[in-house]
């Protein structure tokens, strides 16, 4: 593969990971809540990680190609973010004192953050979608080496961009606390909003 393919593929990936979604809004509820930054980002790297072998290895192709399944992981996936926003909005995090011993666990931070990504159909398609587009059949490397390398560049960008907005949302707003509870409640909002369109699409 050339360098030129590698930096055209880096330069799509950013364009869409520094787009605000779900995984922003997770990033930032953690670092209001204090050192809960890094497993929440891990978690979320790792649903990334396992998109990204599933297509490689072939299976996302057969997953698109099931509409049931499709479905399902669609709807689990909402659900599952139409109750974290939810209780988002009902306990949004702020900047306390003592709160880092009070956040929760990190593996519970580092599993939420699994889900967030990991339940999100749209991670299976959108690799479906770019990870061919940026391979040649002609090069030295076999297609599946290829793509588990185009796929370890999206998680690097992504680990870069969420760190920077989990810490960027800790440094910002902890000494904020209404700016923070702002912020919170944005960020619940906006996983509800993500859920109600995704569960909007799939049914109507």
């Amino acid at each position: 593969m050339s360098l030129s393919m590698f930096a055209s593929f880096w330069a799509v990936s950013m364009l869409l990971i520094i787009t605000p979604g779900a995984d922003w809004a997770y990033a930032i509820s953690a670092g209001i809540r204090g050192r809960r930054v890094i497993p929440a980002v891990a978690g979320m790297l790792s649903g990334h990680i396992v998109a990204a072998i599933v297509v490689t290895a072939g299976v996302g192709s057969l997953i698109a190609g099931a509409p049931g399944v499709l479905s399902s992981l669609t709807v689990a996936g909402a659900g599952y973010l139409l109750w974290l926003g939810i209780g988002v909005l009902r306990h949004p995090p702020v900047p306390v004192a003592g709160q880092d011993e009070n956040a929760g666990s990190r593996l519970k931070w580092m599993l939420k953050g699994f889900c967030v990504s990991g339940l999100n159909p749209k991670l299976f398609l959108l690799f479906l979608a770019l990870l061919p587009q940026f391979t040649d059949v002609h090069a030295a490397w076999p297609l599946p080496l290829q793509m588990a390398a185009l796929g370890m560049i999206h998680v690097v960008s992504c680990a870069t961009v969420y760190l920077l907005v989990g810490y960027g949302a800790g440094i910002a707003l902890r000494s904020r606390p209404r700016a923070a509870l702002n912020v919170s409640r944005i960020s619940g909002g906006l996983m509800i909003i993500i859920a109600i369109l995704l569960l909007a699409e799939q049914f109507l």
